[in-house]
């Protein structure tokens, strides 16, 4: 039977009804925040494509991850931004260099209270802004690459990171990284791979947050929006190689990818909601267009219903706050 029978309305009559029947919510602990520290400051540096989103000193840092755990939230996502820069990213190698430091400080400040995620990319450390070494041709060198990639985990897991990103988009790179780990005596740290990531109009304001130096794109290794089926192929070959969590990134825009992978996933599945996303809803917020508070809520839900267990936001320690008072 049909109408008047079913009435689905009559579960959406009251907010205490549609709370009861909600079939997706958002909590803190499935929020991560991304947060980037610059080398060299002495205040908070703004940034102005990413309103309310700052390059964090040492110590402003570690009052952002103290909030964070305060709030609940589930992890903290580290990018570091160095003062100096050659073609093979050697300052991410240095134990006391802006992200290894920060990692450090950062579990000084939180210990296991909250998890420490660490970027594992060249992309900050270069001179030339892509996420690799580049042979005499100008391609990045996957495998070259590789051999950066693993001493750089090696080096974030001994500054004390709970979880390592590689974000690069290199063939192989989960397993090497997996590997070094392993002899380096880090059975215990994690690798979330940046599994399915694509080329994205949408990181423009990201390049302003790590002060990116690149000229050209990212093509040749990210992947290519057109593609849907590619995506499950790279998620398989980094569950193989051994990754404890998997990535879609950018999320919003990448919304069925997320939904493919999640039904395919045998670990967790975090999706990553980038810069421009959050630049979006921020200036269509500023002019009086849309409800600022009611715009990020539901954006970062319907993330979380398409599939993803933790979602990878700027806005996380505003959203945890707001679950608080509700």
């Amino acid at each position: 039977m049909s109408f008047p029978h079913h009435r689905p309305r009559r579960l959406r009559t009251t907010p205490a009804m549609r709370r009861l029947t909600a079939e997706h919510r958002l909590a803190p602990a499935d929020l991560i925040l991304p947060a980037f520290i610059r080398e060299g400051l002495s205040e908070p540096n703004p940034l102005a494509s990413m309103p309310g989103v700052v390059q964090h000193t040492t110590d402003t840092l570690k009052r952002a991850a103290a909030e964070a755990v305060e709030l609940g939230v589930g992890g903290i996502m580290l990018f570091g931004i160095p003062e100096t820069r050659d073609a093979e990213g050697t300052a991410s190698l240095d134990p006391d260099g802006v992200l290894n430091k920060a990692i450090r400080d950062v579990r000084a400040e939180v210990g296991d209270s909250l998890v420490v995620m660490s970027d594992v990319c060249l992309d900050e450390f270069t001179d030339h802004g892509h996420c690799g070494v580049l042979d005499s041709d100008g391609y990045v060198d996957n495998d070259a690459t590789l051999e950066i990639y693993a001493r750089m985990a090696v080096a974030q897991a001994d500054a004390g990171a709970h979880v390592l990103g590689p974000s690069g988009m290199m063939d192989g790179q989960i397993g090497v990284i997996r590997q070094a780990l392993e002899d380096a005596g880090h059975v215990n740290t994690a690798v979330i791979a940046y599994a399915a990531k694509y080329a994205s109009a949408f990181y423009g304001p990201f390049r302003e947050a790590v002060d990116s130096q690149l000229k050209g794109d990212r093509r040749t290794y990210q992947m290519d929006a057109a593609n849907r089926r590619e995506a499950i192929q790279e998620v398989e070959l980094d569950l193989a190689e051994g990754a404890d969590m998997v990535m879609v990134k950018p999320a919003m825009s990448y919304l069925d990818i997320l939904a493919d992978v999640a039904g395919i996933s045998t670990v967790p599945v975090a999706a990553y909601q980038i810069s421009g996303e959050y630049a979006m809803i921020e200036a269509a917020a500023a002019n009086g267009w849309i409800d600022r508070r009611a715009a990020i809520t539901e954006s970062v839900l319907c993330i979380r219903r398409a599939g993803a267990n933790m979602v990878l936001t700027y806005w996380a320690s505003e959203i945890a706050g707001w679950l608080r008072e509700s």
